[in-house]
């Protein structure tokens, strides 16, 4: 059986083979606990971890000391919002509602326990407004939440601005930047903490990190144990995985450049295609975004029939992390698309394994089943 055209980078993608080779030897002969002080492998093991830290680090713009490992960016983003909420006297916490459901979930249940959120609106592409921002912040509070890059549109914060003004204010900036990591070039000392997954960038799925500003407040721990990760993220070190996701941020510098120039190039191409077709639009795309993601709208047809039409490609309708869940976007409603139009929005998302062969024949695909559709609704009317 054919496999579909994958374009659905932004849910997963696949572990480079550079970085399986540097893994596997942590699977078996070097299979060491880095908690075990008292013998060779526990050295080694630790050694590699720390090497790790230093190439995450190095891709971050960020001192070693200042990167902790975790199982992947919710739990990140859960013991970061959390943990600074819990550390502190104020009671606010400021978030916008386009952010990743391990945002909004987290800032639910913060909620439960007595803390205020507040969600600041965003315009129809997507990006808020530093006044909003401004006028927002209070003396209670004690963290603004904001995704560098949006995971369904790929529409990019204006993070430097942002930081400018919660550091003016005094106020802590944590930002989900999963979706940035291995795309676009960024700088992690724009915000006191930051939450990412080495599965984005071609490392292996269940790594993750969180960078802790050396000049920020502690943040209590969501897991206690034996104290490692810098007393933050007790537990066994899942060392095959940390070296995976160290490697995998290696290849990063010497590749994103290249990478996001042939992602622009195709993205540009791809979308030009794509809204030849009647009434066929793209979220967002008068602001920046990340280079291989778009967002496109296919309104004025049967979405059941449209979907099925497209099989044999591997795409997403928005976060791979909803599954199940009915019903339009969060992120475009938001932004003030009409929930039928949200409902017929597919995401796609380009990556290093993507032809500009894969790219027409998609195009070909999904203009053949929509212009199909749409002449047929048109005629039966």
């Amino acid at each position: 059986m054919e496999q579909p055209i994958y374009l659905d980078y932004n849910a997963t993608t696949p572990v480079d083979p550079v970085v399986l080779e540097r893994m596997l030897p942590f699977f078996s002969t070097n299979f060491g606990n880095p908690s075990s002080k008292g013998h060779s492998y526990g050295w080694y093991a630790e050694s590699a971890v720390q090497a790790a830290r230093e190439k995450v680090a190095a891709t971050l713009k960020c001192k070693p000391e200042e990167v902790t490992f975790t199982s992947g960016a919710t739990e990140a983003i859960n013991t970061v919002i959390k943990g600074v909420a819990l550390g502190s006297k104020g009671k606010q916490i400021i978030t916008t509602s386009t952010e990743h459901k391990a945002v909004l979930k987290t800032c639910d249940y913060l909620e439960s326990q007595g803390y205020e959120i507040t969600y600041l609106p965003v315009n129809e592409l997507g990006l808020i407004s530093i006044a909003d921002l401004n006028d927002a912040i209070t003396d209670e509070t004690v963290l603004v939440a904001l995704m560098w890059a949006n995971n369904e549109t790929g529409v990019i914060q204006p993070m430097a601005e942002v930081s400018k003004l919660t550091r003016d204010r005094g106020v802590p900036l944590f930002s989900d930047a999963t979706q940035a990591v291995g795309k676009i070039d960024f700088d992690a000392s724009l915000v006191d903490y930051l939450a990412c997954s080495a599965h984005k960038f071609y490392g292996p799925k269940g790594i993750g990190a969180m960078y802790i500003n050396s000049a920020s407040r502690s943040i209590q721990p969501l897991i206690a144990g034996g104290g490692q990760e810098h007393g933050l993220r007790s537990g066994t070190l899942n060392v095959p995985a940390i070296v995976g996701m160290g490697e995998a941020a290696a290849l990063i510098p010497d590749r994103l450049e290249a990478d996001r120039e042939r992602w622009l190039s195709m993205r540009q191409h791809f979308e030009d295609r794509l809204t030849q077709c009647d009434g066929v639009f793209v979220n967002g795309r008068e602001c920046e975004r990340l280079p291989q993601t778009a967002n496109v709208a296919f309104p004025n047809v049967p979405q059941i029939k449209f979907g099925l039409k497209l099989r044999s490609l591997a795409v997403s309708a928005g976060s791979a992390c909803q599954t199940g869940v009915g019903g339009p976007s969060h992120v475009l409603t938001a932004m003030g698309v009409e929930p039928k139009v949200a409902g017929s929005c597919i995401r796609f998302s380009f990556g290093r394994l993507t032809t500009i062969e894969d790219v027409d024949k998609a195009c070909n695909i999904i203009c053949g089943a929509y212009d199909e559709l749409l002449a047929a609704t048109q005629a039966s009317v």
